[in-house]
């Protein structure tokens, strides 16, 4: 007999924070209540013990403990991707190429 299910969506997102790119794998994805945020959910995370250790993975790992849900806002989404396989999570710097989107609140410049 075969089976009918659908494998589980898997989202590869990278995001600006503190003038960093994160990049993670996340199994829920979706607009949020919160006007102008993505709420991301179900981390996913490598579970294997290998004897390399990736420093920007165990503090994505640390920073993201205990965590549900987060909000990221629109603006600092750099890309989405829906992926079949999981790479490993990291942060890296931005690079020249990554601007932020033009945010002048009260119409200061």
């Amino acid at each position: 007999m075969m089976s009918n299910e659908q494998p589980q969506l898997l989202y590869r997102i990278q995001f600006m924070n503190n003038g960093k790119n994160y990049q993670l794998y996340v199994r829920e994805l979706k607009q949020s209540a919160l006007f102008g945020f993505l709420e991301i959910g179900d981390f996913v995370f490598d579970s294997q013990s290998t004897l390399l250790v990736d420093p920007s993975a165990e503090k994505l790992k640390t920073e993201f403990l205990g965590v549900t849900n987060s909000y990221i806002p629109l603006h600092a989404v750099i890309r989405i991707d829906a992926v079949t396989e999981r790479g490993s999570a990291r942060i890296s710097e931005l690079g020249d190429n990554v601007m932020t989107f033009p945010y002048f609140p009260g119409g200061k410049k």
